[in-house]
């Protein structure tokens, strides 16, 4: 009790602490990576959740001198597997900062989604999902630079994701590809964007493609990952939004499992692509206003992102089993028993080296042997031969 006591106060107090990242639509908090989705299920019943944090800075040169720029979010995602095939996930924004004053979304949106997925025949490496999602706004501010684009308005979407292992059987201890390719409608329309009376708002829906794909691969306690992530407007949002543009990244990471319950990650995000800065700034009296002095980046060129994953339920992952125990103790004792292995081996090379060169001792020993047998046979023959030379010259 005393167990499960120290881990809730572990999890409110790092709920409270506010953590640097930011929201991003197809941020995944259970199986899978970061960002990309697992077509897997969490078991019915099971609970999970994770604390996401990713962070970016950078330099404003104003003509009063220079001025730091940070781009700080955080989010918890909540998992709760519902039965074979259907998983529900909860995804609330804790802090984001807005680079506007003072001003913050502590709290901001909240995401929901279900996912349908485990699907595929029996011990194939193949694996199939469908998710539903949807956006409920709940922060103060909207249209944030360096962010990807949002609206205060409800969203919705729908991501395909599709999963393979190299062991059907064991899935979380081999190599695993994920796949996803999402659509989300910021449902947008009339939506206002600035302060700025004049500068256009949104006449139709904005809509974009998200897609993604990356590759985890463990190694004991360990595992390690890399993710490409990225989107596509189908319909950009107007001239007054600063992420209007499209973008792509690479997603390096590494996680550590403490324990059968908590895993600790931490990765980067580097921006690989970015289109043309579309956005009209001011002095136009349409436009907005610029984070930076120089030229306005349209997302940003790098993040540094922190995770804490917590499997919450069922309880019996706090308790160790005997077969945990047993692997544990094994695992301690593995390098000892391959030093005896190896020295057993050496012994029976040594042993075998040793009778290989008796046998040729002995096979050298034969061939000596039948040639003294033949030389000795020829002298005899000679001697005779001999004697019968001399008897005919007597005669």
């Amino acid at each position: 009790m005393n167990r499960l006591k120290f881990i809730f106060i572990i999890f409110v107090v790092a709920a409270m602490i506010p953590t640097f990242v930011n929201a991003q639509l197809i941020f995944n908090g259970n199986r899978g990576l970061n960002y990309v989705h697992s077509a897997s299920t969490l078991p019915a019943g099971f609970l999970t959740t994770k604390l996401y944090s990713r962070g970016y800075s950078t330099v404003s040169n104003e003509p009063t001198g220079s001025i730091n720029i940070y781009d700080l979010n955080g989010r918890l995602s909540i998992n709760y597997g519902l039965s074979k095939h259907f998983e529900l996930a909860v995804t609330p924004l804790l802090y984001g900062d807005t680079n506007f004053g003072v001003e913050l979304n502590n709290p901001g949106d909240v995401f929901m989604s279900v996912k349908f997925g485990s699907l595929g025949s029996p011990g194939s490496s193949l694996t199939y999902g469908l998710s539903v999602n949807t956006k409920v706004p709940l922060g103060k501010v909207y249209n944030i630079p360096f962010e990807p684009y949002g609206a205060k308005r409800i969203g919705f979407g729908a991501t395909g994701m599709i999963s393979y292992s190299k062991d059907a059987l064991y899935p979380d201890e081999a190599l695993n590809l994920h796949f996803n390719l999402g659509y989300w409608n910021h449902n947008d329309v009339g939506a206002k964007l600035t302060n700025n009376v004049a500068a256009a708002k949104p006449a139709s829906m904005s809509q974009e493609i998200l897609y993604a794909m990356g590759v985890r691969v463990p190694k004991n306690k360990f595992e390690f990952s890399a993710e490409l992530y990225g989107n596509f407007f189908l319909k950009a949002p107007p001239e007054s939004a600063y992420s209007r543009e499209n973008y792509l990244y690479i997603s390096p990471a590494a996680s550590y499992k403490l324990t059968r319950w908590m895993s600790l990650s931490l990765g980067a995000d580097l921006r690989i692509f970015e289109s043309s800065d579309k956005t009209l700034y001011a002095p136009a009296a349409a436009g907005i206003s610029r984070t930076l002095a120089s030229a306005q980046p349209n997302y940003a060129g790098w993040r540094l992102n922190f995770g804490t994953h917590f499997s919450l339920l069922p309880t019996k992952m706090y308790r160790p089993n005997q077969r945990d125990v047993l692997l544990q103790k094994a695992e301690n004792r593995r390098e000892l028993f391959e030093k005896i292995i190896r020295e057993q081996r050496a012994t029976e090379s040594a042993e075998a080296e040793l009778e290989r060169i008796k046998a040729e001792r002995v096979r050298a020993e034969k061939e000596l042997a039948r040639l003294r047998r033949i030389l000795e046979g020829n002298l005899k023959k000679d001697r005779k031969d001999l004697q019968e030379e001399k008897e005919e010259n007597g005669n």
